[in-house]
């Protein structure tokens, strides 16, 4: 039995969500997903708020999300890919669960957000470059905080689970 939370954290298209529900099932654990419950919260969906507030205040949103959760009973909780961008986040992770890195290459992160219109940081003129930009920033610290590194790319949804409930259990 898993006793404390367990966060899928990486890049915008790697299948946090998916999997994430898939894990939550698995391990009868309740599953949220951060990016959901911000939207279910203000009435809004993320593009919006970008829109309203800029990327900070959505983050600040992130953050006030993610301490609530750290708080509350143990989940499997499906993280926004930007939610490593600030410091207090990595720790907050790191204290309260097992941090899970779920990555893909970038082929494969392309061909998932191509049709995907919610994405705010993907509406440019370039999203495979913006994706590698990301990237870029954002690897090394998936990796610094992660105790689980699993590659989407490798495996099914299902597969990828089985994974990583070899790798908590």
């Amino acid at each position: 039995m898993i006793k404390q939370h367990v966060f899928l954290v990486g890049p915008m298209g790697v299948g946090k969500s998916t999997i994430g529900r898939l894990l939550a099932s698995e391990l009868q654990l309740p599953f949220v997903d951060t990016d959901r419950l911000i939207e279910s919260r203000t009435g809004a969906d993320i593009p919006w708020i970008f829109d309203m507030e800029g990327e900070e205040g959505f983050r600040d949103r992130e953050t006030a999300v993610l301490m609530e959760l750290c708080e509350g009973e143990v989940s499997v909780i499906a993280t926004g890919g930007g939610i490593v961008t600030r410091e207090q986040n990595c720790q907050l992770m790191q204290e309260h669960g097992c941090v899970c890195y779920l990555n893909a290459s970038v082929e494969q992160l392309v061909e998932r957000t191509s049709r995907d219109r919610k994405r705010p940081l993907l509406q440019v003129e370039n999203p495979r470059q913006k994706i590698v930009e990301i990237l870029t920033q954002r690897e090394p610290i998936y990796r610094s905080i992660a105790r689980v590194v699993i590659n989407t790319d490798r495996f099914s949804p299902k597969a990828a689970v089985q994974e990583i409930v070899d790798a908590l259990l």
